[in-house]
């Protein structure tokens, strides 16, 4: 005696409900994949393309144990103010100095030497970072 068959005939009874899911799902994959994509973009475009303040440090000296120099050059859009902030170490890592030091005016390129007090001998002048405002 024959088995009977317990598929349904293709193509009778329309789309099983795994492959409705299955398309569903790549719906949306696919819209949530483009929208990261653009978040992505966004911040990057904000990151970098609106980054109207950027500074480094050329040259340090610990003048005494109480302050630190520090030859900064910052370079911005004409019309952009804005602050760069430094901190100094001690020679076991410790932070003993930090300021915010403010750029103002129309020069596009500032260089500047600029004194950090500190609480004990800085070992070093590192530039944490430039910011418009």
């Amino acid at each position: 005696m024959g088995t009977a068959s317990t598929r349904l005939p293709e193509g009778r009874y329309g789309r099983a409900a795994d492959e409705r899911a299955d398309h569903t799902l790549k719906i949306v994959g696919t819209v949530l994949g483009a929208l990261l994509l653009a978040l992505v973009g966004w911040l990057g475009y904000h990151y970098v393309g609106q980054s109207e303040i950027s500074g480094q440090v050329i040259t340090f000296q610990a003048v005494s144990d109480e302050k630190v120099q520090a030859h900064l050059e910052v370079r911005k859009d004409a019309d952009a103010s804005g602050y760069c902030t430094l901190r100094s170490q001690s020679a076991d890592g410790a932070e003993v100095g930090r300021a915010d030091f403010r750029f103002d005016g129309h020069e596009t390129r500032i260089d500047r030497v600029v004194t950090l007090r500190t609480t004990a001998k800085g070992s070093t002048a590192e530039l944490l970072g430039c910011h418009a405002g």
